[in-house]
């Protein structure tokens, strides 16, 4: 039974019902001896509170979009084949212009809390080594006769830790918040790709590659984004590709920005961090080697040409916005950083506090990467 599925989540609510009844219905009837009535009391009781607990989990989870089946709950989920050494530029002195097309189909997503229009399929990337679903979202220009020869600008956008890649779409309905705006032209016709960033286990690759471990770099900035570009009218070049994330997923996308400039024109970090040891399950927190090499602030900070990234960086006092006015204060022409200070009591870390942001995003983003 799917963890977040509607079945299972009726099931929960039917074994709140019977845990409730039990000791409604037998509790004075219990015979034997004291000790035995009252452990069999206390075993009904704790039923109920794991039936309870069971389902608020399940509405957290749905929610929220934390975890997508039982293997990442578990930590028992492993979506890499491979974790080469790929080098500084993480294509392992590939050609990635050179490689066979990737031209995958794609299937409806099927979940009616993601909205209308979302659409999924399963990548096996050719150079990280990692496989895993990938959710894309057309914009409503995408099918329109005036736009039959337009190339789309497009926004990559990641989850938190633990997340599911379908949180954009369900929990901060990004594309039922979009549509509109597209079609009154506040917000250019963004192609929107959700790719898998759960990939090892119960551990947070922080979206880096670690030999050995796993190439999550390469699979976010290198695979998904030649699929996207094989299969859809979409913009191949740097100014036409922007990432977005928030809590773990903003650090990655900020790291990815500033790694990436000749991938990405744009990144957006909602409520993250720039150490990685903000994030303890995190792969690149276990070694200062590793934190450095992937703390966005260290980065611009050593970076002896500073990209040519524009960052979007929003979080309340003590979350997420200290990070922001320190990139602030590093950057140098050409990087810019837009700080954003949440107010103190604007919702805590949360799904509903991101929800909000998205059309201020998307509005920012119009202006850094626009529809050419």
């Amino acid at each position: 039974m799917s963890l977040t599925g509607t079945p299972f989540f009726l099931t929960s609510i039917v074994l709140v019902a019977a845990a409730l009844a039990l000791p409604l219905v037998f509790w004075s009837r219990i015979r034997g001896p004291g000790a035995v009535r009252h452990t069999a009391r206390v075993v009904m009781l704790l039923v109920v509170q794991a039936t309870g607990v069971l389902l608020v989990f399940v509405i957290v989870n749905n929610s929220n979009g934390l975890y997508d089946n039982w293997d990442d709950l578990l930590g028992t989920g492993n979506h890499v084949n491979a974790a080469a050494d790929l080098g500084p530029d993480g294509t392992g002195g590939k050609s990635v212009r050179t490689e066979p097309r990737i031209k995958q189909s794609f299937r409806p997503a099927g979940d009616p809390r993601m909205g209308p229009g979302v659409q999924v399929t399963q990548l096996k990337g050719r150079i990280s080594g990692v496989s895993g679903e990938v959710y894309v979202w057309l914009p409503p220009q995408y099918g329109q006769p005036a736009y039959r020869h337009r190339d789309f600008p497009v926004v990559e956008v990641l989850p938190g830790y633990p997340g599911s890649a379908r949180a954009w779409f369900g929990a901060l309905q990004v594309n039922t918040q979009l549509a509109p705006l597209m079609l009154r032209g506040e917000v250019a016709p963004y192609i929107v790709v959700a790719p898998r960033t759960t990939l090892l286990g119960n551990a947070d690759t922080g979206c880096a590659n670690i030999p050995g471990k796993v190439n999550a770099d390469t699979w976010l900035s290198v695979d998904v984004r030649k699929m996207v570009t094989d299969t859809f009218r979409a913009e191949r070049k740097p100014a036409g590709w922007a990432v977005a994330g928030y809590s773990a997923g903003a650090h990655c996308a900020v790291e990815l920005g500033v790694k990436h400039p000749d991938r990405y024109r744009a990144a957006v970090g909602l409520s993250g961090y720039n150490d990685p040891v903000g994030e303890p399950a995190s792969l690149t927190a276990r070694t200062p080697r590793l934190r450095d090499r992937n703390n966005p602030w260290k980065i611009l900070q050593h970076d002896r040409v500073p990209p040519r990234v524009a960052l979007f960086v929003s979080g309340a006092p003590t979350d997420g916005y200290p990070g922001a006015l320190a990139l602030k204060q590093v950057a140098k022409r050409p990087t810019t950083v837009q700080a954003v200070r949440l107010p103190a009591g604007a919702g805590g870390h949360a799904t509903v506090v991101w929800k909000q942001q998205v059309p201020e995003v998307f509005r920012w983003l119009t202006h850094q990467v626009p529809m050419h």
